[in-house]
């Protein structure tokens, strides 16, 4: 097993030297790092995780915080965009889940685990802000709370993307929406993304002169069925629920509605819940995962708050919108 001895023999300096090329502590002449670079590379050294932390002071791994609630499904192709984009800053990700967020965020700080901390499903008014300020590690939040002084954030701009939604609605003629939301839990706790695509829906259509309405649903066939019951004429339905898409799809079929004719669809949902036939403002899941963990790694070396970080909503048409 090649040494940091055999390093520095190789790179013709002292051991101190090569370790304060791997850690940083000290500034190197840029003709040394490069020898001693150029020995690394050509023995194959591989520091020691353990070792390599120790002297650093970093761990290399980020912590994940998401709470994985039963309402919501984890947006998997974020946390797939977090795990990649981090091991191309040669880190790895501990994901924290359940009721242990702010107590498994106190855990991991207390023992060193972690550098730093990515939140996700971020409420208004949440727990974990509070944490993270008292735990004084950088963190960055994929999503935006009520205040987001000090902070570092970065989310798809949710009252922008349900505004384009009644947008693009009314120019196809429609003069009564209908907004299927997230579970009525997901508002009672404050949830970020939905209350703000509340407010951007219901700002919109009163600016517009839209008859507006919206509906909880936790996706059962009763809290579907709702909302086309009580609107039996309405012509367009925004909805914003990964759990409750395909069954409204399926319920206003089994009504004899055609999507896309009789009736207009839009999805506020990742691509992959829409599939190839439904008009979405998409969740940018990878945009979102990969800047996270780059304002994380700017922030580990040393860089300010970057505040809110809003991301521009798209519309991607396919066939289940069409005029009134």
């Amino acid at each position: 097993m090649v040494t940091l001895a055999d390093v520095a023999r190789h790179a013709q300096v002292a051991q101190s030297t090569v370790h304060y090329v791997l850690s940083g502590k000290r500034p190197i002449s840029e003709d040394t790092r490069r020898r001693v670079q150029h020995a690394i590379d050509e023995l194959g050294y591989h520091p020691h995780a353990g070792a390599r932390a120790l002297a650093s002071r970093r761990s290399s791994v980020l912590a994940l915080v998401h709470p994985l609630r039963p309402e919501l499904r984890l947006p998997m192709r974020m946390v797939l965009s977090v795990v990649t984009s981090a091991r191309a800053h040669d880190h790895d990700v501990l994901l924290l889940t359940g009721d242990e967020g702010p107590q498994g965020m106190r855990r991991v700080a207390r023992s060193a685990l972690v550098d730093g901390f990515l939140l996700m499903d971020v409420e208004l008014y949440d727990e974990r802000v509070g944490v993270l300020r008292e735990l004084g590690l950088p963190g960055v939040l994929i999503g935006v709370p009520a205040q987001t002084e000090g902070l570092t954030c970065v989310d798809l701009d949710f009252e922008a993307a349900a505004a384009l939604c009644v947008d693009h609605l009314a120019e196809l003629g429609h003069r009564e929406v209908v907004l299927i939301g997230e579970a009525a839990e997901v508002y009672r706790r404050g949830s970020g993304f939905a209350n703000r695509s509340l407010d951007g829906f219901t700002r919109r259509a009163a600016e517009l002169g839209l008859a507006a309405s919206h509906y909880t649903c936790d996706g059962s066939p009763e809290q579907v069925e709702a909302p086309l019951l009580a609107h039996p004429a309405a012509t367009a339905f925004i909805v914003h629920n990964t759990l409750g898409l395909r069954p409204v799809l399926d319920a206003l079929r089994t009504r004899g509605r055609a999507v896309g004719a009789d009736v207009s669809v839009i999805a506020l949902a990742p691509d992959e819940f829409g599939g190839a036939s439904v008009t979405t403002v998409p969740l940018p899941s990878d945009e979102m995962g990969r800047r996270a963990v780059e304002l994380l790694m700017a922030k580990l070396d040393g860089a300010p708050d970057a505040g809110a970080i809003l991301l521009a909503p798209e519309l991607s048409l396919r066939g289940s919108t069409a005029p009134a």
